[in-house]
């Protein structure tokens, strides 16, 4: 099976809205990124967080770099909010193991059938 794009973006948005620890790393991520970028709003080559999304992802990441867990209710916000950043998250993703887990994914949907 070929893995395209959109198959890449379904699985990523998948698993960032179903996936505590992958949503959790994708946060983290983002904002590592971001503020490596010196940049508190979403920059030009489209990394970090939109302006309306920044002042809830943001304290939640915080949270996250302190060894804090986030909550029941920050975590459906995360789940919530971090599937549309799935472009992001694909930037800086090792594409072939991506793809390796979307194949592994689709194998066991064929035998299970």
């Amino acid at each position: 099976m070929k893995i395209t794009k959109k198959v890449q973006r379904e699985f990523l948005q998948h698993k960032l809205s179903t996936d505590s620890k992958w949503a959790k790393i994708a946060l983290l991520r983002i904002y590592e990124g971001q503020r490596n970028m010196r940049s508190k709003i979403y920059s030009p080559d489209g990394f970090g967080f939109s302006g309306f999304d920044r002042d809830t992802l943001e304290p939640l990441a915080r949270k996250l770099e302190s060894q804090r867990d986030l909550d029941i209710r920050e975590l459906s916000l995360l789940k919530g909010k971090i599937k549309k950043y799935w472009k992001q998250i694909l930037k800086v993703t090792d594409i072939e193991r991506l793809n390796s887990q979307i194949e592994k994914l689709n194998s066991s949907k064929i035998t299970a059938a």
